[in-house]
């Protein structure tokens, strides 16, 4: 099961800054105007060796500011069900506000251990102001500046003492994830796959609440098909379902070997699906592409092409996986996804003995060796994959610190045109000899 920590607040405390200081990243924009945070913001996020998925939970709705706050404590409730640690922001500056109460207010009733964090505490001065904190009941307080990063270390030192324990369980069935947005076929698909024959089909409840797990076991093929496909609508979740299947899409691709990430064919690739390929990629699962209600695009002889060229464009620089192209309704290349989702599961686990790894890659690295840097002429003596749960190579070498990312991406390729990775994503290595 996954680690999720969501960021939750009212608008313009700060909830932006501090997830691009946990996930490293710049993808939040930052404002000064309250309510910026329109799309969903997630990333992956690393402290003392242990990952996990940070969500940034912003000022959603546009429209009065009733709607609007009715809006944020939605996403309150979502937060308190879905992750597993909330980080509750309020601002040092203005104190106190009635939404800062009442977003205190659904937390006490609530059972996730929940962190006050006291942001834009700037100065010794404001360490003194942030005391009239403790009068929302929840605790410890924890002082930090998102901008400057003082204080984020010792939050997330407390932070990951709740986290959940990641279990791999060695030996089990493939898991394999239907992912996608709502709306494009996910329910469909899972029916037209299962067929009338129940029988065959044990919805085993999963690890989360969220996520079903069914077996199955016809037609050759065996796994574990994770399914979060069942949203079921909340009279609470309205406006957020958006946000909502998000979180739970995530702790099913935790969970998963493959994720099969599922998109419309008459909307194409949005910055969501983009989003959680990314999410797959970095995690190292395994993904499959699938373009369902295929049959309902005009096509010519260059649309197929086209459409795929359009996608991998949009993944960039990981292109090398499958993209099947489906009719769910029509019953069209059903099984074909299962066949090719099989397939970049194999190649997940694919060992490629170390003498033959030497032979292809040692030959092509001798007529294209790295760029001399400073003089120095780097030699790549030797190479062996790595034991993990996803392709690692590791190549041992006299400077590994003077090879840069263009000739990885050339080694990575070279990799891939020998021995098939599609779908999968690879960890290159240069070690010292």
């Amino acid at each position: 099961m996954s680690n999720i920590i969501a960021i939750v607040g009212r608008p313009n405390v700060g909830k932006s800054t501090l997830y691009n200081r946990l996930t490293e990243s710049r993808k939040a924009i930052v404002d000064d105007m309250s309510g910026v945070t329109r799309d969903r913001h997630y990333g992956q996020a690393e402290w003392v060796g242990k990952t996990f998925t940070v969500i940034d939970t912003g000022g959603y709705v546009h429209g009065s500011e009733d709607i609007f706050e009715a809006a944020i404590r939605e996403q309150v409730l979502i937060a308190i069900e879905e992750a597993s640690v909330i980080l509750f922001m309020v601002d040092v500056t203005v104190g106190i506000t009635d939404l800062d109460d009442d977003i205190a207010h659904l937390l006490r009733r609530s059972n996730k251990p929940v962190f006050v964090v006291v942001n834009k505490v700037d100065h010794h001065q404001l360490h003194t102001d942030a005391s009239t904190f403790y009068a929302l009941g929840l605790g410890e307080i924890y002082n930090i500046s998102s901008m400057t990063g003082s204080g984020t270390g010792e939050l997330l030192d407390e932070v990951v003492k709740h986290f959940d324990e990641v279990q791999e369980d060695e030996g089990s069935l493939p898991k394999y994830a239907i992912v996608g947005r709502p709306n494009v076929g996910k329910s469909s698909f899972i029916n037209a796959l299962i067929g009338k024959e129940r029988n065959i089909v044990t919805p085993i409840a999963g690890t989360t609440r969220d996520s079903i797990q069914i077996h199955y076991n016809q037609f050759g093929h065996e796994f574990m098909l994770i399914d979060t496909a069942g949203l079921r609508r909340k009279t609470k979740v309205k406006e957020n379902i958006e946000f909502y299947s998000v979180m739970r899409t995530i702790k099913a691709l935790e969970e998963a070997d493959v994720v099969i990430l599922m998109i419309d064919a008459t909307e194409g690739l949005e910055s969501q699906d983009v989003n959680i390929f990314h999410l797959a990629e970095k995690n190292k699962k395994g993904v499959v592409l699938l373009v369902n209600k295929w049959d309902l695009v005009d096509k010519d002889h260059k649309t197929l092409k086209r459409f795929e060229e359009e996608i991998r464009n949009k993944t960039a620089p990981f292109t090398d996986y499958p993209i099947v192209f489906t009719s769910v309704i029509e019953k069209q290349r059903i099984f074909k996804a299962i066949e090719v989702a099989t397939k970049v599961y194999e190649n997940k686990y694919k060992k490629i003995p170390t003498s033959k790894l030497n032979d292809v890659m040692l030959p092509i690295i001798e007529n294209y060796p790295p760029p001399a840097t400073k003089g120095k002429y780097i030699k790549i003596k030797y190479v062996t994959q790595i034991t993990g749960r996803s392709p690692m190579f590791a190549f041992f070498c006299n400077l590994p610190q003077y090879i840069k990312d263009p000739y990885k991406r050339f080694i990575e390729n070279k990799l891939r045109e020998h021995f098939d990775f599609t779908g999968v994503p690879i960890q290159i290595f240069f070690r010292q000899k």
